[in-house]
């Protein structure tokens, strides 16, 4: 059961694709209970019926109403003991053309998506006086890129809250840590690079490689390492680690 404790029950934001669907296949084959939440029912459903996850919860993170119903159905069914902070979004543009509207997006999803999930699941992991709450970042929460200052901000944002929080609820046994994943191979970034090559005319091969030069390894993460490091911090024997901002990056941060 890679040390997770007997039979949790873990949610997974944005657990549908990506990233977030390989953590909920992780956990599920770790032994947990996984519902994935998402805002599209067909993608989640995909996921059950391919042995990623069990159950399935619809809501826009950025709907603080809508998640705290979803995750109160979902909480009924078993107490949450894991929650993955995962679901997010990625658009890039220089500053000056960034205006309100792309700041408020990237807020809401990457960082109030975060802070409503926390909101919904929090109480009753104080009160049972368990928990394993991670966020999934970015290294750009911990480094500047051009051309995502929205993002970065968010991703920022979501680091110093995870920080924070992990002091308040020290004496609590709910851990809180975040994982900062470099640029992963998934269908998210496949959007960064239909970008790239619209934009500069490189090829495909060409705009991946601007991507994975970030990474000393000369390589893109693959979301199963993501996965693996979360496994871990939702662990039994991973309950001194909280407050950590872990990158998942082959040595870029």
């Amino acid at each position: 059961m890679s040390g997770l404790p007997l039979s949790p029950h873990a949610l997974v934001t944005g657990g549908g694709r990506g990233i977030g669907r390989e953590i909920a296949s992780a956990l599920a084959q770790a032994g947990a209970t996984v519902t994935v939440l998402g805002r599209h029912r067909a993608t989640l459903e995909d996921a059950v019926a391919a042995g990623s996850a069990h159950f399935t919860a619809v809501a826009d993170v950025a709907d603080q109403a809508a998640i705290s119903a979803a995750i109160a159905e979902a909480s009924a069914r078993q107490p949450i003991d894991i929650l993955i902070a995962n679901a997010g979004v990625a658009e890039s543009a220089p500053f000056g053309k960034s205006d309100d509207a792309l700041f408020r997006l990237m807020m809401d999803v990457n960082f109030m998506g975060v802070v409503h999930a926390i909101q919904a699941v929090l109480p009753a992991m104080r009160d049972r006086r368990y928990g394993r709450i991670v966020a999934v970042a970015s290294t750009a929460g911990l480094k500047g890129y051009a051309y995502v200052s929205a993002y970065s901000a968010a991703k920022h944002a979501v680091v110093g809250l995870v920080r924070s929080l992990a002091l308040e609820l020290a004496t609590t046994h709910v851990t809180v840590n975040a994982v900062c994943p470099g640029f992963t191979d998934t269908d998210l970034l496949a959007g960064s690079i239909d970008n790239i090559m619209r934009k500069t005319g490189r090829s495909h091969e060409q705009a991946v490689a601007e991507l994975a030069k970030h990474n000393p390894q000369g390589r893109l993460v693959t979301p199963s390492e993501v996965a693996d490091t979360v496994l871990w911090l939702c662990g039994e024997h991973a309950g001194a680690i909280t407050g950590q901002a872990i990158a998942v990056a082959g040595g870029e941060v």
